[in-house]
């Protein structure tokens, strides 16, 4: 168990630690939330994902969309938190990987993993398999997973293989699970950059939440502080280097955060406007004043089609023409002693 071979010299740094730990791990956690629900949310108008489903997930897939969303990035999030599981869960409760540890870098040493790491890895692999499902079964437009992010997923569970095979007879558990931690680093490195290059070239990040993006980064700043009250307690650094995935992975989260955010606030800032299924009542109040008002073009666009059941037109001005009003426009549809026609000249 985490803190075997050493214990606290400080009650109030433990605190401290254990608050930063569960922190990160509720920043982490939570981040996942916004885009599964932002993938809900967002509605379209085509069904092309509910053809490979049956009912009842048949409504779910036409109405829901992931468009926006790079696929890359969840599938290399998916290796990247099954790795990470692997190895807190192997340093949290395995005693061979635990005093193999002791002996590489002192028996009074902690051990680098809090039982808040075990807790979010197991979480983060549920709901990327979560958001992962919504894009198999959701609208997602031409968009699908590259043959790289394909290829980059095999070559990293080749290598784990092998690191395996060549771990088990020599009863190396401690190298094994550090071949996983190695994995999540290169994993947590290469799934941003997909993101990050879509974005460029869209230059949008609509479909995107940015709310993931900023807890992620809470989560990593937290997480790195947990780290540094461990090290300042023991007065030892071997925390750092002794789980370098974990300290990669709070330095390169936090990169990689900022830069998402420039390219929200700065580079791109969203235009997008929802446009809400039913009128509010600031429209309801100008349309009802727009009827009303006789002297407007609204309102002779409105009495054309009234009185002569015409197809409505675009746009008032519709009516006009280069050389001419409204009043030439209605003499060649009517007669000019028309009751009709003097009726609407009076407006």
């Amino acid at each position: 168990m985490a803190g075997q071979g050493s214990s606290w010299n400080s009650t109030p740094l433990q605190v401290l630690h254990d608050v930063l730990g569960w922190i990160a791990f509720a920043s982490w956690s939570i981040s996942f939330y916004p885009q599964v629900i932002l993938n809900f949310r967002r509605k379209s108008f085509s069904s092309g994902g509910a053809v490979r489903l049956k009912k009842p997930l048949f409504w779910l897939a036409a109405v829901c969309s992931v468009v926006g969303l790079n696929f890359d990035f969840v599938v290399l999030n998916l290796t990247k938190h099954s790795s990470y599981l692997i190895y807190n869960a192997s340093v949290f409760f395995s005693s061979a990987v635990q005093r193999q540890y002791h002996q590489k870098f002192g028996f009074d040493q902690m051990i680098p993993v809090a039982a808040n790491d075990v807790a979010f890895s197991i979480h983060a692999v549920l709901l990327t398999a979560i958001t992962l499902f919504q894009i198999a079964i959701y609208e997602r437009g031409h968009q699908k997973i590259s043959r790289t992010a394909t290829a980059i997923v095999i070559v990293a569970w080749l290598a784990a293989a092998v690191c395996v095979f060549v771990a088990v007879p020599h009863h190396k558990w401690l190298w094994l699970v550090s071949c996983f931690n190695t994995v999540q680093v290169v994993m947590t490195v290469i799934k941003y950059i997909p993101q990050a290059v879509m974005n460029f070239k869209r230059k949008s990040t609509i479909g995107w939440s940015i709310g993931n993006i900023l807890l992620d980064l809470l989560g990593g700043v937290t997480n790195y502080a947990q780290m540094a009250v461990q090290s300042i307690d023991q007065k030892s650094w071997v925390n750092f280097y002794g789980n370098i995935g974990k300290t990669l992975l709070s330095l390169v989260s936090i990169f990689f955060d900022i830069l998402f955010i420039l390219q929200h606030y700065v580079l791109y800032p969203s235009k997008e406007k929802a446009l809400p299924p039913k009128l509010d009542a600031v429209s309801k109040e100008r349309i009802l004043k727009s009827s009303e008002n006789a002297h407007s073009d609204n309102a002779r666009h409105i009495h054309f089609r009234t009185l002569f059941r015409y197809p409505p037109l675009p746009v008032p001005g519709m009516l006009k023409k280069a050389d001419g009003s409204y009043e030439t426009l209605v003499r060649e549809r009517c007669s000019p002693a028309s009751n009709q026609y003097d009726q609407l000249v009076k407006h």
